[in-house]
């Protein structure tokens, strides 16, 4: 089966996000822009959280690696489109087509399991704050991360497998890059091991994160109910805003993508929504919690400060050195 998979179809045509020549360079400049936004803005959160000695705490070891995340879920898709979009030809290898498969997947699913260790460190920050330092940590952290990684792994390398067994009747992909849902289209037969896996064994690797989110925050809003500071009260609040918008922005495209029947698939829609948790919110995440974040904030003013004070001593560095030659 795999043999005769490949023999028929060597490479992949991604139709992109639109077929009218008209809107090539408006789509090449809208997306430009916003995937140079979300790297920079990533790119700083990343830098900060290493850097700034008063950001090397777990949750922003968190924050940091979600940054990471976003940079990669971004530079696994959009290059490739940019370029698509000015270029006469929109081919891909088949197995270039499977590697950036197995690589967006993964990557995917990994932000949502960092954004349920963040969910579980807010947890205990709120509801049981003397004890926050014995049980968080870096290192634990650092353990959820590459367990994360290894199981998440594993996943994606199943739904790739299985991909590489199906027979496809063609190879013209509606979608600016390779995702299962319209390999799965472009099958022959029906693909019901892989839907199965979808709506089972994806759901458990996929969603079980978000269930752990909504677990944690009722417990938290448990815990916000009994406060009877005001002030503890809008701390919490504050601590919690901006981790619960970004998971909102996340699920809320995931499970319209990929938890629904296939009779209720419609490409052109999922293009749509597939730039939006591609590029829209990786460039969106790191301008909330920069500017909800007040530790952020004075990290990067920090961060800035010193860039300049660095630069304004580098031409009176090399003023006193001709001054001494001069001599």
């Amino acid at each position: 089966m795999a043999t005769k998979n490949r023999t028929e179809v060597t490479e992949f045509v991604l139709l992109g996000l639109s077929s009218r020549p008209e809107m090539q360079s408006v789509i090449f400049g809208v997306v430009l822009a916003m995937y140079l936004v979300a790297v920079i803005g990533n790119g700083l959160l990343v830098i900060v959280a290493c850097l700034d000695p008063k950001l090397q705490t777990p949750m922003y070891f968190l924050l940091s690696q979600l940054s990471f995340i976003d940079i990669f879920l971004t530079t696994i898709t959009v290059p490739q489109m940019l370029v698509h979009t000015l270029s006469m030809s929109r081919t891909i290898s088949y197995n270039c087509c499977m590697i950036q498969l197995f690589f967006f997947m993964a990557v995917g699913s990994m932000e949502g399991h960092l954004l349920a260790a963040m969910a579980y460190d807010r947890y205990v920050a709120i509801c049981d704050p003397l004890r926050y330092s014995a049980i968080v940590s870096c290192r634990l952290c650092l353990h959820i991360t590459l367990t994360s990684w290894l199981v998440i792994s594993l996943n994606s390398l199943l739904y790739s497998v299985l991909v590489t067994r199906l027979t496809f009747c063609g190879n013209q992909v509606t979608h600016f890059f390779c995702d299962i849902t319209p390999l799965l289209q472009l099958s022959c037969t029906r693909p019901v091991v892989n839907e199965m896996l979808i709506f089972t064994e994806g759901v458990a690797v996929v969603v079980s994160p978000f269930f752990f989110i909504l677990g944690s925050y009722a417990r938290i809003c448990i815990a916000i109910v009994c406060m009877r500071s005001v002030a503890a009260l809008r701390r919490a609040l504050s601590t919690c805003s901006s981790h619960i918008l970004v998971v909102l922005l996340l699920y809320g495209s995931v499970i319209h993508m990929y938890l629904r029947p296939s009779s209720s698939y419609d490409l052109d829609q999922d293009r749509q929504v597939a730039i939006f948790y591609t590029v829209v919110t990786p460039m969106l995440n790191p301008l909330i919690y920069s500017l909800r974040n007040q530790e952020v904030k004075r990290a990067l003013q920090r961060l800035f400060r010193k860039l300049c004070i660095s630069g304004s001593f580098q031409p009176s560095f090399q003023a006193d050195r001709v001054q001494q030659h001069s001599f």
